[in-house]
């Protein structure tokens, strides 16, 4: 089965940096590169449900989710695999459901939520077959996909979800070692989501609910500041360290004030090392989203993306246009949109850059 694995589309985001909404030339890629796939997974974040209402995200979204169902031949199936921006469309089925998850649970979209079956339905169901996974799913026998969420409790670079998620850590004990569920990442994560995303339908026209993230503009401040205000960007460069030297006294982290280009990427392969490990993902090959970075790219150390317990690692990268971390590098960035990772019937998985030509 040939399956082309995007995240992080970003629909609907009042930022307007998710770019199939806005360059129908990006759109026009996505939709070429969906001819002779017989499985399309949409791996986290498809949907920008942090900066408003549902409703908004979803009549901005809707276009261009239509336009991917359009572009599927007839007999191709579409998995939704929900991520940290995007969790509302399994919320509903996870508070209610008995089972333990495992590393795959999957459901219809009806029974997922409204927000899920409004999904399915624009991209052809129920012609079509759409299906929804959490918290990942088995692209082969040897190749599991998940978003990537898991990994926030392991970071050590300081973003609003980790530093959350080692609050909540300190309230209801943190994720155990050597071996842990996914029950024991979700006791974690799912009281944050469920309070970013009722901030989020209550957020007024022109504003952005709290836990939306401001990632890009706090990490071009720290970085030497974008040309403005320059002594309130030495002032908060100076406090940074800082803070992070009180976040880690108070039990919060460990995190690092280190946000170098190295140290992002790292943060990623290391902490989605040990979600592997502790979820005992018997695994060839892991793919995941969530950091926006893609790789391994070919200047990569490859050997960097092994995890100890022998998985290797492939990012699918993001569709949205990030120039606080693409910087001067353009398309030669890893943050570069248009990722995506396509699994065929054997051999590893191959990233795709659509968007760097």
């Amino acid at each position: 089965m040939r399956t082309l694995v995007v995240s992080d589309l970003h629909l609907g985001g009042r930022t307007g940096v998710d770019v199939l909404r806005h360059d129908p030339a990006a759109l026009a890629a996505l939709t070429a590169a969906l001819d002779g796939v017989d499985r399309l997974v949409l791996l986290g974040d498809t949907l920008e449900l942090r900066h408003g209402p549902a409703r908004d995200a979803l009549a901005a979204a809707q276009p261009v989710i239509e336009a991917v169902g359009a572009a599927l031949a007839p007999e191709a199936s579409v998995v939704l695999v929900p991520g940290n921006h995007d969790y509302a469309l399994a919320a509903q089925w996870l508070d209610a459901r008995a089972k333990p998850l495992g590393l795959e649970a999957t459901v219809k979209p009806q029974t997922a939520s409204p927000l899920a079956r409004h999904v399915a339905r624009w991209l052809g169901a129920p012609e079509r077959v759409v299906d929804v996974s959490y918290p990942g799913i088995w692209l082969r026998d040897d190749v599991w996909a998940t978003h990537g969420h898991y990994l926030d409790p392991h970071g050590t670079v300081p973003t609003f979800e980790r530093l959350a998620a080692g609050v909540m850590s300190r309230m209801v004990d943190p994720v155990p070692e050597p071996t842990a569920t996914a029950e024991d990442y979700e006791r974690i994560v799912a009281p944050l989501y469920a309070w970013i995303h009722a901030s989020a339908q209550r957020a007024g026209d022109g504003r952005v609910g709290a836990g939306a993230g401001r990632a890009g503009k706090a990490y071009t401040m720290l970085q030497g500041g974008d040309g403005h205000r320059p002594v309130r960007v030495r002032l908060l460069t100076a406090a940074f360290p800082i803070g992070i030297r009180g976040v880690n006294l108070l039990g919060i982290g460990p995190v690092s004030s280190d946000l170098s280009g190295d140290a992002l990427r790292r943060n990623a392969i290391d902490a989605m090392g040990q979600v592997v490990a502790r979820l005992g993902v018997g695994a060839e090959h892991v793919v995941f989203g969530h950091s926006h970075r893609t790789g391994p790219l070919p200047a990569d150390d490859v050997t960097e993306w092994r995890t100890p317990s022998g998985a290797w690692l492939h990012n699918s990268g993001s569709w949205v246009d990030e120039p606080s971390f693409t910087g001067a590098d353009g398309m030669h960035s890893p943050y570069w949109p248009g990722g995506a990772v396509l699994v065929e019937d054997d051999g590893p998985p191959r990233l795709l850059r659509l968007l760097t030509d």
